[in-house]
């Protein structure tokens, strides 16, 4: 415990790593953290990079998702070199903080995940829900020598919660308002969007997945554009298509855009055999592929108006949603979203707009998590991710 008391009162600097559903790569943030650990933190981004996947470990990892060929020596394995590729990562933004490893408090990895079942399942007379993070952090403490926080999401599993999502506990302490509603929507492979209505407490907060964010766009791509594309980068494509009505209302069909919430959603619902049978669609009915590519771009959008008209508006009008994540450089899908949101009162800006990174986001949130773990404090909403109670979430390697 005494570690965490030394370090209660003065500076201390923390490192995140982020890999997240698109698997482009690791994201490294240090940050400074002023303030006592479960007060009101002062945080000051000091570097940051994204390092990219080798492309055959980006292709290993996907192969990873279908449970059928995620064996366990595959899965063993890829635990282990992406905790040696974390490492890298951690040392290099170390590096580029002009700081070296003993200045750093904690690493908060989150490692990359390969399967997220939240729904509970009855086994042999227990009721089971599992995730699977893999990137061993007790390999990313032995290469860089700092304490390592790994494997957050199961603690709040373990008392009931879904585990997901984590980063609307450091949104709560890092960008509440006395008097604006704000709602931060994040767009990487999923969307998912956190409620912080204005001069709330952390009760009050809310969030849930929204749907796909650009998981199906860069999926139909990959498969339209086969070995020449694996991404929509800046909208081009959508941009030169029309939307087809008759295939987007097929696709607002889908029954998680009804659920109720808390919820959360991934790959195994909006993964490679989701996209089959959207492209057989379209295969039928001959839709030119920028039109499919216009028309999944605007789902994602619909898909966040369409939760905050169901969910969010009723009780807590809005003033503005801040976006991040990859989805936020797409300036056909920001302006889709802008016509979803304006007419409804509520202001779309990115995170750039108002100074701060899209693509840091989530590193930095996994640094603040560790930060609070190393203090052993608890670092989740219950009310978010549906748990009995708030828990101190991660693993620690010394």
């Amino acid at each position: 415990m005494t570690t965490a008391s030394n370090h209660s009162h003065r500076r201390r600097y923390v490192v995140g790593l982020m890999s997240g559903t698109s698997v482009d790569g690791v994201d490294a943030a240090v940050i400074e953290v002023c303030g006592v650990p479960g007060e009101s933190p002062q945080v000051k981004q000091i570097a940051f990079e994204n390092k990219p996947y080798p492309i055959q470990v980006r292709e290993d990892i996907f192969k990873l998702f279908d449970p059928i060929y995620a064996t366990v020596d595959k899965v063993g394995t890829m635990n282990v070199l992406l905790g040696e590729i974390y490492a890298e990562a951690a040392l290099s933004v170390i590096k580029k903080a002009g700081l070296i490893p003993s200045d750093i408090l904690v690493i908060g990895s989150h490692g990359q995940t390969i399967y997220h079942a939240p729904e509970y399942e009855h086994f042999n007379g227990y009721d089971v829900h599992y995730t699977v993070q893999i990137g061993e952090g007790s390999v990313i403490s032995a290469r860089t020598g700092i304490p390592c926080v790994s494997d957050f999401r199961v603690a709040d599993m373990a008392v009931g919660g879904q585990g997901a999502p984590l980063v609307p506990f450091t949104e709560y302490l890092l960008y509440r308002e006395m008097d604006r509603t704000l709602l931060m929507q994040n767009i990487g492979g999923i969307g998912n969007i956190t409620v912080i209505p204005a001069d709330c407490s952390p009760e009050q907060v809310y969030a849930f997945d929204t749907g796909p964010g650009n998981m199906l766009i860069d999926g139909v791509v990959a498969r339209l554009y086969q070995g020449e594309l694996t991404m929509d980068t800046g909208g081009a494509i959508a941009q030169k298509g029309k939307i087809n009505a008759e295939l987007l209302h097929l696709l607002q069909q889908e029954e998680f855009y009804g659920l109720p919430v808390p919820k959360s959603t991934g790959r195994e619902r909006f993964g490679s055999s989701y996209i089959d049978g959207l492209l057989r669609y379209t295969d039928e009915h001959g839709l030119a592929s920028e039109d499919i590519v216009a028309t999944v771009t605007m789902l994602t959008a619909w898909s966040i108006g369409d939760a905050y008209r169901r969910f969010i508006l009723p009780n807590h009008p809005a003033d503005v949603l801040f976006v991040g994540g990859g989805g936020s450089y797409n300036p056909v899908l920001l302006e889709f979203l802008r016509q979803e949101m304006e007419p409804m009162g509520v202001q779309v800006l990115t995170q750039e707009q108002v100074g701060l990174s899209s693509d840091a986001k989530e590193a930095i949130a996994f640094a603040l998590l560790a930060d609070y773990t190393i203090a052993r404090l608890p670092n989740t909403l219950p009310n978010v991710t549906g748990a009995e109670r708030a828990v101190v979430m991660g693993k620690i390697s010394f």
